[in-house]
């Protein structure tokens, strides 16, 4: 159930007009890596853990529904940016495109140069925002991403809000508007501020990585290939323990010839590592059990129902 506050969580301002600026923030309104996409997402996420993970549903469902108060503030600071538009449409039958064209070739030119930058707002939408990107491609829902597991679906969560992020600090490069700089300040912020919350989310998933339940082989989860010609580049991700399962990277400095003496990698043997084919498929059996068993335990067999709702008992002052 929501209920809707007309007044914005941050207080959104505009210094002047500006449908060039306001084209661009469509990115945010409509756009794969906008508000609408992130509320959409956490919102569908949240039904597959709402009886198994009560916890990670209520965070799921009130970061949605900050997502949509942002989408509110992005389209209340585009209509702003668009003051103007709507009224001057209305007198088409002064200012028709004819009668612009007819104050001579520098009017004509501005009339085309603001066809092409915001065409949408001109013809499509008569002056407000649309639920497209800043090139008028309309939203999809093929932008949300849901797994059904926590572990997967946290980390797209957390590299959605990362995309967002950079989208906001590179859109207040576009803008001299301080009071625009300000509210795209707010918003890149609370997108750090939900990274911090899905990545606390994910610590408290114990085992966490690889992601979702089944282990990788263990031949091949520490194996490194050198796939380029030139010098050799070493760091983190190629030698030492790896980050994830703590094994020992494994360097092939020559690919081809390696797959070769293996056959096609089928006889590559494990190195690096105590894990065995053995003790992966324990594992995997073992995790698959502990998730299955949370799931199947929060889900009653039978009748069930989504919420309960608990009546209001009456209060000391209100009785006889």
């Amino acid at each position: 159930m929501f209920h809707h506050i007309k007044d914005l969580q941050f207080n959104a301002r505009v210094s002047k007009a500006d449908p060039q600026f306001a084209t661009l923030l469509l990115e945010q309104f409509g756009g794969a890596n906008g508000e609408l996409k992130a509320a959409m997402q956490y919102f569908v996420q949240a039904f597959s853990v709402r009886q198994a993970y009560p916890e990670k549903y209520d965070m799921l469902m009130d970061i949605a529904t900050e997502e949509l108060s942002h989408l509110e503030i992005v389209g209340a600071t585009i209509q702003m940016l668009l003051n103007g538009v709507n009224g001057q449409l209305k007198e088409a039958a002064d200012k028709s495109e004819i009668m612009e064209m007819l104050l001579g070739k520098s009017a004509k030119e501005n009339l085309m140069h603001q066809a092409t930058t915001a065409p949408q707002f001109g013809v499509l939408t008569g002056g407000g925002p649309a639920v497209t990107n800043c090139q008028g491609v309309p939203w999809s829902g093929a932008f949300v991403e849901s797994n059904g597991d926590l572990t997967v679906d946290l980390r797209s969560d957390i590299a959605a809000e990362s995309r967002a992020k950079i989208v906001y600090e590179y859109l207040m490069q576009f803008t001299d508007d301080p009071y625009v700089k300000e509210t795209l300040k707010f918003l890149m912020t609370r997108e750090i501020a939900h990274m911090q919350m899905f990545e606390a989310a994910l610590e408290t998933i114990k085992p966490n990585f690889p992601p979702g339940v089944l282990q990788g082989d263990p031949r091949f989860s520490n194996v490194y290939f050198n796939m380029s010609n030139g010098a050799t580049v070493k760091g983190p991700w190629n030698e030492g323990k790896s980050t994830g399962l703590g094994e020992t990277w494994q360097y092939i400095e020559d690919p081809a010839k390696h797959v070769n003496e293996t056959e096609g990698l089928l006889k590559q043997t494990i190195k690096g590592t105590d894990a065995t084919q053995a003790s992966v498929e324990i594992v995997s059996k073992e995790l698959g059990k502990k998730r299955s068993h949370e799931i199947r335990q929060a889900v009653p067999k039978g009748e069930n129902q989504w919420s309960t709702y608990k009546k209001d008992k009456p209060s000391s002052q209100n009785k006889l």
